[in-house]
This record gives structure tokens, sequence and C-alpha cells, in this order.
């Protein structure tokens, strides 16, 4: 049967996927540079298909080589030149070190008046008759003066709060009963607050930590981006729009680290913006204290005037910026659920970072840091952009340091591509890991770990899969409402476990961008026919209305709170049980697709590119899934491996209107279904039954290259070895077994059991492959022969061993099976 030409020339891109979707790592300058080692990395980066990067000045670079110097513009430009020979692309990072916005402290030394801002409460007493003195340092500034009650309880009531003249010095303060009466001074002042820098004694609380600026202030903001936008035009001109595609900006912070405490946001001038936003001067104490009607809506006000100004005064203007120079803004601002601020993005992201999500736990599905995946895949769907990133494994170790491993990096990266990330930023490739370098927010998951001699493999996983998510639309129906500083999680939770895709929309494109047609609500090419909220008072009146149209017209819409009901009418249903929600949405909506058995550890994402329908197929959980995917479509399917490449004709039922695939996803797997819907399905191949015998492996191994070598008793860690306890590095060890004549040789499979951590094999001399996780499989049949056998089994384990004086299980522990 001749094959479609659209599914061959996919198939072909997915097997060899262009250097565009190549992981772009942060490649941390973080020692004294010399041109000749920056070429060297460069080159070694391209030899493991990584071709692109981010070049980010980080903690170490020495003083004699400043920050934006012409010496330093001047490796800047190697690198970029080099890069550009090589056919790599390169993302500028904005800052030295983090976060954005201050360029190392020199927006602040140009001008003290750009410093950032916070308000801050201040309380005194009142005393009938007198005139009250406020002292205030030259930086300073009375915004508002208000008086409020004291209640019986010694807490202050907001309800009773005056605002009070207090232009007029000397006079004194009459309030309007004898009651007890406290005076509150609200007051511009400066934050104190820093980021973290480059050149020693900059870090958190170090003396010379770099002031943060008031990225409030657009002429603060503008000296930003002269000092450091335009020095990296200058230099690198006839890059940009080329081998420069991007700048990164690194989750700003409006009052800077480690600031003055009880601040909240602000700048000059930004009370007459706060009240034009709906906020009263008279509510600005609910800022800080608890009680009163108003609390949640006046803090809603204040922040959503904060995020506007913000959005106007410093994203948009480095949007502005990228685009008038050829090239896009990308990084991420400071929150996992900060939906909003990332419109300005042309490349919008988030980062993975500190273990917030992880497979344990059900971290993964549960708390606003579940949210952060889609956050940026969802604004770019809807927003109309190409590509989304995610800055990933930033101290992402089980227990910091240097313990992350390969098997949790593949299941981040599965959790981010399944949710419709595109761009890998990994965290990060160390220029140098001399001294304390190595423990600035470790590990480094490039150069210097014991993966690097396999990162290829990890190369074209990225690529692979950044490229099928990449000019693609998946197939959600259902919209999940969000909001510019929130996206629920709870009533998403059961829609991961049950398989049911769905995408955030943003409430503020419901009005702005989105029609209601057929029952449906559209934008940006996706057709939802169900909507959820969360929580609905978190919703506008004016959205509540649009959303109560998409109803009457014969849209699901379905709420999860735990409140009174507030909002009725045709077509809304309403649960307090998140456990509800997949029957409800499977009343309302033909399903496309489910699985049999049920498994919640599944994830499913069906993505359209190129006139092929994808499956791609997840496995978040510890045990490997057999079941079935039972599809109501038809066509020719194959299954695609993205780690491999491998790819071939999947064995389909035809069930009713549509078909079966039967299949195994192992624990930290991904499995591609492809549908050539223009051509009938393959015929159903069955498959022979093997015999059972299995051979115990586990004994007569030696280890013959090591800081220990001999004959092993039985299997265990290293650890356990006499002086081995911290031990990280590699052992080989061998063993030696037969099979009779008669056995089925190519249907061996070898288990090696537990292994710490990475595992290359050897059968009768012939490389058997690299397992850097569990299943620690192997499919051997074409190697063993009959009689005797030898097995070859180096072992590497992880550095935090070394490095952070753990003592994690280490080499082949077993037990191992040859079936």
């Amino acid at each position: 049967m001749r094959q479609s030409k659209t599914l061959e020339a996919l198939r072909e891109q997915f097997r060899h996927p262009p250097a565009e979707f190549s992981p772009m790592p942060f490649w941390f300058w973080n020692d004294g540079l010399t041109r000749e080692e920056l070429i060297r990395q460069l080159h070694e980066f391209h030899a493991k298909e990584v071709d692109g990067f981010v070049l980010h000045p980080r903690m170490g670079l020495p003083r004699t080589l400043p920050y934006l110097s012409e010496p330093f513009m001047a490796l800047v430009e190697t690198a970029v030149s080099e890069a550009a020979k090589l056919g790599m692309t390169v993302i500028l990072y904005d800052e030295a070190m983090y976060p954005s916005g201050s360029a190392c402290g020199m927006v602040v030394r140009q001008n003290p008046d750009y410093a950032s801002r916070g308000l801050q409460l201040r309380e005194f007493p009142y005393r009938k008759g007198e005139s009250p003195a406020f002292p205030l340092i030259e930086e300073e500034s009375l915004v508002s003066l208000q008086a409020m009650r004291v209640g019986r309880d010694g807490s202050l009531e907001p309800e009773s709060a005056i605002v009070l003249p207090h232009g007029e010095d000397g006079l004194p303060i009459v309030l309007p009963d004898e009651s007890d009466w406290r005076l509150l001074a609200f007051v511009e002042t400066p934050s104190r607050g820093t980021i973290r820098g480059v050149h020693e004694g900059q870090d958190d609380g170090e003396a010379d930590a770099p002031p943060s600026a008031d990225l409030l202030n657009p002429s603060a903001v503008q000296a930003f981006i002269t000092l450091t936008h335009d020095v990296y035009y200058a230099k690198l001109a006839p890059y940009f729009g080329t081998t420069v595609i991007a700048m990164f900006t690194d989750e700003p912070d409006l009052l800077g680290r480690n600031h003055r405490t009880g601040l909240m946001p602000w700048t000059r001038g930004f009370l007459e913006e706060y009240i034009a936003a709906g906020g009263e001067e008279r509510e600005l104490p609910l800022l800080w204290l608890e009680g009163g009607e108003r609390v949640v809506e006046s803090r809603a006000i204040y922040d959503a005037a904060i995020r506007s100004r913000m959005t106007r005064t410093y994203y948009k203007p480095l949007a502005d910026w990228c685009e008038s120079h050829g090239i896009g803004l990308t990084g991420h601002p400071a929150e996992s659920d900060d939906m909003g601020l990332l419109r300005s993005f042309h490349i919008p992201g988030q980062d993975v970072v500190w273990r917030y999500i992880a497979p344990e736990n059900e971290k993964g599905i549960t708390g606003v840091h579940s949210t952060m995946g889609k956050c940026s895949s969802d604004s770019a769907r809807h927003r109309g952009k190409r590509r989304n990133l995610n800055e990933a494994f930033g101290v992402c170790g089980s227990e910091g340091g240097w313990s992350l491993t390969a098997d949790n990096m593949k299941w981040y990266l599965d959790w981010l591509f399944v949710r419709g990330v595109n761009m890998i930023c990994p965290h990060a490739f160390y220029y140098s890991i001399r001294g304390a370098r190595r423990d600035e927010r470790p590990p480094d998951v490039g150069p210097n770990n014991i993966w690097w001699p396999e990162y290829a493999m990890f190369s074209r996983y990225i690529k692979r899969l950044s490229w099928l998510m990449t000019d693609s639309m998946n197939g959600a129906k259902v919209a999940v409402m969000g909001g510019e500083a929130h996206l629920p999680w709870r009533i998403v939770r059961p829609l991961y476990e049950s398989q049911i895709e769905f995408n955030y929309l943003e409430e503020s494109l419901l009005a702005d961008s989105c029609e209601l047609r057929d029952g449906a609500i559209h934008i940006a090419g996706y057709r939802y026919e169900a909507v959820m909220v969360e929580e609905g008072w978190r919703l506008s009146p004016a959205s509540w209305r649009i959303l109560q149209i998409f109803a009457q017209q014969g849209g699901c819409l379905i709420e999860l709170t735990s409140k009174v009901a507030s909002k009725t009418g045709a077509g809304l249903l309403r649960t307090e049980r998140e456990t509800d929600i997949p029957q409800l949405l499977t009343d309302c909506l033909a399903m496309d697709y489910r699985l049999e058995p049920a498994a919640p550890s599944i994830r499913i994402s069906t993505v359209a590119k190129g006139g092929v329908l994808f499956y791609v197929i997840v496995n978040e959980g510890e045990d490997s899934y057999r079941g079935k995917l039972e599809m109501n479509q038809g066509g020719y399917a194959e299954w695609w491996n993205p780690w491999s490449g491998e790819c071939g004709a999947a064995a389909c039922e035809l069930s009713g209107s549509g078909m079966a695939a039967a299949f195994q996803v192992e624990r930290r797997e991904c499995l591609i279904m492809a549908i050539d819907n223009n051509r009938t399905p393959g015929v159903k191949v069955s498959r022979q039954t093997e015999s059972g015998k299995t051979l115990d492996l586990s004994e007569g191994w030696r280890v013959i290259e090591g800081p220990w070598t001999g004959e092993l008793a039985k299997l265990s860690s290293w650890t356990e070895w006499k002086g081995l306890a911290h031990y990280s590095g590699e052992m080989v060890y061998e063993m030696e077994f037969s099979i009779d004549a008669m056995s089925p040789a190519s249907s061996w499979r070898l288990d090696l059991g537990d292994i710490h951590e990475i595992a290359r094999l050897q059968v009768n001399g012939k490389e058997a492959g690299v397992a850097m996780w569990k299943p620690y499989v192997f499919h051997i049949g074409p190697l063993v022969q009959p009689g005797a056998n030898k097995l070859r089994l180096s072992v590497q384990n992880s550095l935090a061993n070394q490095y952070d004086g753990k003592s994690f299980p280490s080499g082949l522990i077993g037990p191992v099976r040859l079936s």
C-alpha cells in the first residue's frame, strides 16, 4: 500500500528535526573567560546537537571583566560570531545576574531616583489637639494620611477610615468623636531592594549587591534599555534577526530582593492611577489589614493597576525594542500563573525551578505551580505566538545540589511537552564548576554531568517533540477560565487523570478576541464546546454575561465552587466536587478517544499537524501501563518513538465507527501515534506468545574496573563497600551466562533491575545500548548466541555523592533477569 506523501514528509522531519528546535540551554558565563575556551565549549555543544544557547552572565565573573564592558562585549561577539559559523542561534540575557531591570546596578548609579520604590504603612498615636509629626527622609514622600478607629479588641477597624488633609503643616487634626484613633501614614519610600550580581561581593545580603530599579518608572526602564539592549545591538547588529533571535528577561521584581519588609510596590504619582483604575484612597489600609467586606476586591484592583502599569512601563517597551530590532522578547515573569503578563512576550515563558513540580506527591497536577506548563503554551496558542519556552531543571534535584537525575530530567521534559511547551531552556550549562561555582543553583545539566556523553539523545528528543508541538494545534474542546494572575488547578486535575484535554482561556480574551457561534467559543482557530469555571466569584459580571449567552446557545458551562450559588441560568452546571467533572463533561461532549482500562497517571494530547493527527501519550507515573486506546476515527496508524526516532505501523482493530490500538507505555516513556485519515487502517497483527523461560543472572558478577575490583558475592550498592560511601564515578561489571541452542534468540530481553544511574551495556563485545532510568531493559536477541555469552556493564552514579557528601545508592543492584 502506497503511503501518504504528507505522512512520509512528516515522518522524515520527526526523525531528523531541524536545528531550530534545539534545546537552548542557559550558558553560565561564571569565571574568567577566554576566547579559546568559549569557542571550544561551543563546538562541544554543537557536537552534542545543541544548536543554540542563552548567553547568561553569572556569579563568578571576575571584576577584571566588568559586565557590558568592552572586553566583555568582545567575548560576546566572539561567541555569537562562532555560533553563526556553526549555524547556531543565540538568545541574549538582559541582566547580570537576576532579577532583570537593573543592568547590574548601573541604572541606579546613573540616577539614584531610579531605585525601586514601595509604599509603606506607618502607624502613629493620635492625641486630640496636637499636630503630629511624620518624619520623612529626603527620598520619601507622604502619599496619604488617614485616621482609623481602634476597636475594643485593639485591632483597627478598616470601615472607619477617614482620609485627612496632609499638606498643611502645623495644623492640629480634629476627628469626629472621642473614640480611640490611630493615624496611618502611607509613605512612598525606597525599597532598598537588590538583585544578585555577577561579581564577588554582589550576592544576596552582600555589601555590593546591585540596587534594583524602579520598573514602574518609564525613565528608569529606558535607562535600562539604553545601558543593556543598545549596547548589545551596537556590538552585534549584523547578527540580530538571524543568529540572535531573542532577548531574555528574567522574573523582574518590583521591590527587588531582600527589600525592606512591609512594602507594597509603588512609584511616584501612582495614587492617581490607582484611583483611576477603580481604587479608593481610603481603602489603601486594606492592602495590609485584614477584615472588611472589600479586602479581596480592593487588593484585586490594586494588583490589576500595578500589573497594568508594569506591562506599560516595562514589558511593552522591551517588546517594542526587540521587535524594532528584528528579534523577539522572551523570558518569564515571577509567578507560575502570571498569564496576563505574558501578553507582551513574542515567546512567552515560564520556569520549572526548585522542584516545585516533581514526580512525587502528585506535585505535577496539584498546586499553583502545576499550571505553569499550560500558562505559557495556552498564552501562545490564543495570542498567535509560534513558540513558548520553559527554563527547566534549576535546583530540581530530589535533595537539591547535584541530586538531579536523568530520570527526573526525562519526567520534566515529558511533563512540559504534553502540555504544549515547545522550546526548552535547560538550566544550565556551566562554563566552569571551579570552587563555589558548582554550587550556584546546581547542577550543571550539560557538559559537567554524567549524561553528557549521551546528551545528543536528549537533544534529538527535545527537537522531535518541540517540532511536533510547533505549527500545530491541540484538540481541546474544553476551555478553563483563567485570570490575569490566577489559573485554577483543582478543576483541571480530574481532566488530566481522565485524559480530557483542555486549554486555559484568559478572561480578558473572552470579550476582546472570542466569537460565540454554534454553541461554541471560537478563538485563534480553537473551538471550545465546554467552558469550566472554578470559583466563579472571580469573574466579572461582563464575563458571566458572555458565558450565559454561550450556555444559552447550547454550550456546556460548568462551575466548581465551594460557595453558595451566586450565578444561575440555563445551561449552568454546578458542583462542589472536582471528581464530578469528568462525568459532567462526558454527558455534554462527544469524546474522541478513551483509555481502557482507566489510568490516572497517563496524559494524552491530540495534536493536528500537516493534515495528520497525533496522539501524544505520556506516562507520568511510576508503573508500566498496558491497555488500549479506543478512537472514534479510522485511518492508517503508526507508532513513533520520540526517544529513538523509530517509526512503524500500528496494529489496530476496527471498532464501530473507529478503531482501537493496544499498546504499552513504560514509566518515563512517551509514545506517539500518528494517524493518516486518508488511508485505511492497517491489519491487526496477532502476537506470537513466547515461552515463559527466565534466567536469573543476579549471581556471578565481578567488577573489573573501578576503585575496587573483584568477585561479588551478591549485587549491592557500592556505597556499602568499604571506602566508597561517597564515591562518584564509574564501575565496570562483567559476567558470563549460557543458553541452549534451542532458545529463540530473537526474543531475549535483559532486565537489569535497579541501577544507579547510567548503564552502558555490551553483549559479546557488541554495543547493546545505554539506559538512564528504570526500567533498565535491553532487547539483546540479535546479540546473544547459543552457548556461552558475556555481558559487560559500565555504570556511572550521581555526582551528588562526591559534590554534596551524599551516599545515594550506586551501581548495579539488580535483580538481573533474562527472559
